[in-house]
């Protein structure tokens, strides 16, 4: 499994309400692979530099700028931070302040230095849900791997007790061991979900609340998985083929298809709800309205173009001031609107560009009515 360090729905609500002007935020790509280490570590030292020649320009508090560049150049000698990298790391650093993330998405190389912490890198990490986990379960034992952002299956160690297997074994004294067995045909089932219950035990102890997961399984040995599952995410869809005659590659196509199918059923969903709310006056795609519905603490639900880069600043009235003339000016508008629904306790999704409606960064749904901005 990639390490990763992404922060939970708290901490992500208290690095968006950070503020101070020395703030620096650096995206770069990494990579597991020891081998590209010392390059990533060049890179970093280049970005560091970058972001100290834009601190050298600002009217700082006396020791602000060594204070900041310090605790970057810091993680260059870091070397349990570098032990174990993923595909990009984020670093957040301001005075008195150092955050260091390890993320499995592939986000561009960015140095900004700003009034306030850049975490759009990680506000895309945490809602746009692209992978899944897939439980492989037989009579020879079980394996989990996760599919990650690229399709590919990773996959973890699933610690299991050394006589798991003896639970299904049957044996000419009729299953009878140093230790009580149940028997017959309800004995059997009996036996099937203790041997299951000891898999998903140490199955749910890795796979994340919310995050898919898919049971790979023998017809028999699928019921009694689910009868003793407890993972809020087990998907229905059932692999007809027998698991022992699944290649690596075959699951990873299955998971894939399964998981491309629940996104495009969610996407359908939505799309109907939004129209229905709309209708109602309910729902919206301009991004001043939806501005102004942040404000009112008013949005249900926000699904925001995953590459989106609109710069510009919000009130606290609600009001948009966009960038002009493709200047950088101020903040990323679409981040700041993701930030303000999850304070207030609302629903963000990130969405591909193609899957948006009206070909709008934003589409949200409100728990009530909001007057429309002109």
């Amino acid at each position: 499994m990639l390490p990763v360090d992404i922060p939970d729905r708290e901490r992500l609500i208290s690095l968006t309400e950070h503020r101070d002007a020395a703030s620096v935020s650096i995206s770069l790509a990494s990579s597991p692979v020891p081998q590209d280490h010392e390059r990533i570590r060049i890179a970093l030292r280049d970005a560091i530099d970058q972001a100290a020649r834009q601190l050298e320009g600002m009217d700082l508090p006396h020791g602000a700028r060594q204070d900041v560049v310090g605790r970057l150049r810091a993680v260059l000698g870091d070397d349990e931070f570098w032990t174990r990298q993923s595909r990009s790391m984020v670093l957040l650093a301001a005075p008195g302040v150092l955050h260091a993330f390890r993320v499995a998405n592939h986000l561009a190389d960015r140095v900004v230095v700003s009034d306030r912490f850049d975490v759009s890198g990680l506000i895309r990490a945490v809602s746009f849900p692209l992978h899944g986990f897939v439980v492989k379960v037989t009579q020879q034992g079980a394996k989990l791997a996760e599919l990650d952002d690229e399709g590919r299956l990773v996959e973890h160690p699933l610690p299991l007790p050394d006589d798991h297997r003896l639970m299904l074994e049957r044996t000419a004294t009729d299953g009878t061991f140093d230790r009580h067995r149940a028997h017959g045909a309800t004995g059997e089932r009996v036996e099937r979900e203790r041997f299951c219950r000891v898999v998903q035990d140490e199955v749910v102890k890795i796979v994340p609340r919310g995050v898919p997961l898919i049971l790979v399984a023998s017809d028999d040995l699928d019921s009694a998985y689910r009868a003793v599952n407890t993972h809020d995410c087990l998907l229905d869809d059932v692999v007809h083929e027998h698991p022992d005659s699944l290649t690596r590659e075959r699951v990873e196509k299955i998971a894939r298809e399964i998981l491309d199918r629940r996104r495009a059923a969610d996407l359908r969903e939505w799309r109907e709800r939004f129209g229905n709310l709309r209708a109602q006056g309910l729902a919206t795609t301009r991004l001043r309205d939806v501005a102004a519905a942040t404000v009112a603490d008013a949005v249900d639900e926000l699904r925001f173009d995953l590459d989106a880069d609109v710069h510009g600043r919000v009130d606290d009235y609600g009001n948009v001031e966009l960038s002009n003339d493709g200047s950088r000016d101020g903040y990323d508008v679409v981040d700041e609107l993701v930030t303000r629904v999850l304070r207030a306790g609302g629903k963000v999704r990130a969405i591909r560009k193609e899957e948006s409606i009206d070909g709008s960064p934003v589409a949200a749904t409100l728990r009530f009515p909001v007057p429309a901005r002109r």
